[in-house]
């Protein structure tokens, strides 16, 4: 999910696992046969190292158990670093945590497959987040507790009521979806998808409460001029 080579020609890579975050070091990588396997989105196989000395295992050997390559296309690619970004913010080192890997790979699986990938991410996305526990108020006003808010709240992505908020509510489909994406199964969603036109409201909303809750995420800057409409962080 995360890759960097060093001036000395190791490669520093951050997986994901059904065990958890693990970061490790492929010494002299870039001049190995490991260079094509330890690459991102890249399902592998790994046998690791540590001794109790070392801040990161060694990458002893690494096998390539599967590629998703239209990652590596420009309308797909940009979506995937996002998830791949969040997913690393998101879990940390030490975590057991065998969901957050397949929603992980189901992610990327999708974003690679699937004809929408532009749903597929801000799908998964909010899944992301509500697995590790940043959940978004909509059902009580963010600032005031009121029931059922139903405009945008800009300064954190949740929901305002009207007398809080001065702008327009979101259209019935849009506040729906923000209603119930935490609650309903990946398999709903993906089969009741967002119009375009309503989708940048949505990416907002994302942008904001990831933000807020997390902290800055690179990856945004990315997605101007992939997202439908508008610059995501508009």
């Amino acid at each position: 999910m995360r890759r960097r080579v060093t001036p000395a020609g190791d490669i520093i890579v951050t997986l994901l696992t059904p065990q958890g975050k693990i970061k490790a070091i492929a010494r002299g990588g870039v001049r190995g046969p490991q260079a094509s396997r330890l690459n991102l989105f890249h399902h592998v196989g790994v046998q690791l190292y540590q001794t109790p000395q070392s801040d990161l295992a060694t990458v002893q050997q690494s096998i390539l158990e599967g590629a998703l390559p239209k990652l590596s296309e420009p309308e797909r690619h940009p979506y995937a670093h996002l998830l791949s970004e969040l997913a690393d913010t998101l879990f940390q080192e030490g975590e057991f945590s065998a969901q957050a890997f397949e929603l992980y790979a189901g992610a990327l699986r999708g974003v690679s497959h699937h004809h929408d990938p532009e749903w597929v991410t801000l799908v998964m996305s909010y899944k992301l987040l509500a697995l590790a526990g940043f959940v978004p108020r909509t059902r009580h006003c963010s600032r005031c507790g009121a029931d059922d808010p139903n405009s945008p709240d800009p300064l954190g992505g949740q929901l305002l009521c009207r007398m809080c908020s001065t702008q327009p509510p979101h259209p019935p489909e849009r506040l729906e979806f923000l209603r119930e994406v935490p609650r309903r199964s990946v398999r709903a969603l993906m089969d009741a998808p967002l119009p375009r036109d309503q989708r940048p409201g949505v990416w907002r909303a994302l942008e904001r409460f990831v933000t807020v809750q997390i902290g800055a995420v690179q990856s945004w800057r990315s997605l101007v001029g992939a997202v439908t409409g508008e610059a995501v962080g508009a």
